[in-house]
């Protein structure tokens, strides 16, 4: 229960984050252009907290936190009084209308922008992307990729972690062309290519670093535990944190992950085990619980392994100055715009499954795993669903702001509005075509719990 708290917390605070600020920039250029703002809301339904400033605008928080509005003066929702006309949002002409529509994106852009130039400036440390085991058969195995490389760009492209290579995959899913990685070995630095030859991500868990066949290299895990759950089979046999594992069954244990698959093998077996513990060998008696996972039944004991350090040759600083970080911060931005523009197109022509859509349980789950791994996860999923929420409202669709655009541009051109009927039933279609990508969202994420 404490797990769905949490989980639905950093959806709010996520949610409320970006939305605020998208509905912000909507707000500020009405202002510069002389529209009343009636409302500006963070939520919907009905306010838990509002209070008036002195132009008369109500700033409100509302019960449903999964979205936000900025209600103006409006002569489509009711008369506007004579001396109030000047204020109406619909008495401005075209390009202060566009102005206006386009301000809540380019607030998410701006956001991602500044956010990107803050972690710039303040520096964060990642772990080298040194490869570990190279899957053979696979395209990295292909290109000639051999364990403890160090990768440096993708395509011309600097990476400083795996979450940039990652990136870099993402945008290539389904592709033919040739792909190259810019590495660094004992004989120094080279370039490794190789074609793709329409290589995909799977359907139901995308993992672009997987299924390339590349695995990051990690320091050892010794077989050591570092926590134990109370009541459960660890604890009943007698392990103790700091306990180091030796063997199982008379067989040494070669590592954690080795100690995991035997445990896993033996569900309600007991298991004859060895342990260090302050210098002396004790043996102990564990019988791993039985769960089901995926149809298979595996065992657990309620243990978890102590904290390993990365040594500190894998670890990379990165740190820009002030004026340097403008350029990596717009760098960064449009690293995310161009990922999800790549995505969009993808799953437009069918080179990347509709699957990937995620909605706000997948949110939700990376939100607060962004949240428990520190301020720079949190961060940057900020800045990338910034910039994700900033191209999706973009779009051409009527009831998003991209769908408006396309209204007082053409009105700009036809130098009067679309009649009432088109812009009803354009607002329809719209409607339709929202509600039924959020219900496929929604589905996606339901089928990857």
């Amino acid at each position: 229960m404490l797990d769905i708290l949490q989980t639905v917390l950093a959806l709010i605070v996520t949610l409320g984050i970006l939305v605020t600020i998208h509905e912000f920039g909507h707000f500020w250029v009405a202002r510069k252009c002389g529209v009343k703002v009636l409302r500006f809301s963070v939520g919907f339904g009905n306010p838990v907290f509002s209070r008036y400033d002195r132009h008369g605008t109500e700033f409100a928080v509302a019960l449903i936190p999964l979205g936000g509005y900025v209600k103006m003066l409006d002569e489509r929702e009711g008369p506007v009084p004579e001396e109030q006309r000047h204020e109406a949002f619909t008495s401005k002409p075209p390009g202060q209308r566009i102005a206006i529509a386009a301000a809540g994106p380019a607030a998410n852009f701006i956001f991602a922008v500044a956010a990107y130039w803050l972690l710039s400036v303040v520096g964060f440390t990642t772990v080298a992307p040194v490869t570990g085991d190279i899957s053979e058969g696979s395209v990295a195995d292909r290109m000639g990729l051999q364990s403890g490389m160090e990768i440096h760009q993708v395509d011309g492209r600097n990476v400083t972690s795996w979450r940039d290579i990652n990136m870099r995959l993402l945008e290539r899913a389904g592709e033919q062309d040739e792909v190259t990685f810019t590495i660094s070995d004992g004989q120094g630095q080279r370039t490794l290519s190789t074609t793709l030859n329409g290589w995909q991500l799977p359907d139901d868990n995308p993992d672009p670093l997987t299924e390339f066949g590349l695995s990051p290299l990690r320091p050892a895990v010794p077989a050591e535990i570092g926590q134990i759950v109370s009541g459960g089979r660890a604890e009943a046999g007698g392990l103790q944190e700091g306990d180091r594992v030796l063997t199982v069954d008379g067989e040494p244990v070669a590592d954690w992950f080795a100690l995991v698959r035997l445990i896993q093998q033996s569900p309600e077996r007991v298991m004859n085990v060895v342990v260090e513990r302050e210098g002396r060998q004790l043996a102990l008696e564990i019988t791993p619980a039985a769960r089901d996972v995926s149809g298979e039944e595996q065992g657990f004991i309620g243990a978890g392994v102590a904290q390993v350090s990365w040594p500190d040759d894998m670890l990379r600083e990165v740190r820009y100055g002030p004026l340097a970080a403008i350029p990596n911060a717009f760098s960064e931005t449009w690293s995310d715009t161009r990922l999800t523009l790549v995505a969009i197109q993808k799953m437009i022509t069918g080179l990347l499954s509709p699957t990937n859509l995620s909605g706000p349980i997948t949110i939700a789950r990376v939100a607060e795993a962004s949240v428990s791994s520190g301020f720079e996860d949190f961060v940057r999923f900020l800045a990338y669903l910034s910039v994700s929420l900033g191209i999706l409202n973009l779009l051409p669709i009527p009831v998003l702001d991209g769908g408006h655009i396309v209204y007082y541009t053409i009105e700009a051109i036809r130098r009067r509005p679309l009649s009432e009927q088109v812009q009803a039933a354009g607002l329809r279609i719209g409607m339709a075509m929202i509600l039924t990508l959020m219900v496929f969202a929604l589905y996606n994420d339901l089928m990857r719990l």
